[in-house]
């Protein structure tokens, strides 16, 4: 879509999101912001996984997104620079990347559940999505009877994979797995699978800018995305709230909504 394109001139948060390797995180000896205890002194360090539009993506070297203009807010809120790294999904959704210290926030679309609550602590809800079925235009290939015989790719670690196992073994469903968006959709592209699952929105922008393929099926799961930070934080998670609450009072949240998926959210 062109919106980045025509918005991005009009971003509205000067804190700058700078990709680091993972290896490097962690290692400015650990600072403090306002009382927030921070992995590096004076930046707010997120993890997150890319490609994941338009959550997150890489746009002329930097990581841009929905998470990381939120993150953002908080960044500035605390008065330090977002420093922006990538990691495997596994390592965010298992909590690892908090544990050892790679990041403040896992911001990834990371959809609340209670296995990961055991690992981390979420912020409260910041986006409602649920799972779907991406295939290619006029296929038919709508729900997992129709996927008879197939093959099914899904992203490793995600709410969509425990979907899918759940339900393709008594539709001789064949499921394939891949450790990132971008591989999966690849593997759409090139067709070495026939459809794939994942979280509507990431569907619908691939969908809209790649007219062979469509979205076939919501599967209504309505699950709610949080950000991440390490057990216990308890400062760094109650400003993230405090910093959420108030970007949707003033009117920010929607404004960023629009920026990136083109249209205001629907009202609760």
């Amino acid at each position: 879509m062109a919106r980045r394109t025509t918005l991005r001139a009009a971003t509205l948060l000067p804190a700058l999101a700078l990709v680091v390797a993972a290896a490097g995180c962690g290692s400015g000896g650990g600072g403090e912001a306002k009382g927030v205890p921070l992995v590096n002194e004076g930046r707010l360090t997120t993890c997150t996984n890319v490609p994941y539009e338009p959550f997150e993506s890489r746009e002329d070297g930097e990581v841009v997104g929905f998470d990381i203009d939120l993150i953002d807010l908080v960044a500035e809120d605390l008065g330090v620079e977002q420093r922006v790294t990538n990691a495997p999904f596994t390592t965010l959704q298992s909590g690892q990347a908090l544990n050892v210290g790679n990041c403040d926030v896992a911001a990834a679309a990371i959809t609340i559940n209670d296995v990961r609550e055991k690992n981390f602590d979420f912020s409260d809800p910041y986006f409602n999505a649920t799972q779907a079925l991406l295939a290619p235009e006029g296929s038919g290939l709508d729900s997992f009877a129709a996927l008879e015989g197939k093959a099914l790719g899904y992203q490793k670690g995600t709410t969509g994979a425990e979907y899918a196992k759940e339900r393709a073994e008594r539709h001789d469903v064949t499921l394939k797995q891949f450790a990132d968006l971008g591989l999966l959709l690849q593997n759409m592209r090139t067709g070495k699978i026939d459809a794939v699952i994942n979280d509507d929105f990431a569907l619908v922008e691939f969908a809209d800018e790649n007219p062979k393929f469509e979205v076939t099926k919501k599967l209504r799961t309505d699950e709610n995305y949080g950000f991440g930070v390490k057990t216990g934080n308890d400062k760094l998670r109650t400003k993230i709230n405090e910093v959420l609450a108030e970007a949707k009072e003033d009117g920010t949240y929607d404004r960023l909504y629009e920026k990136w998926f083109g249209t205001a959210p629907a009202d609760d």
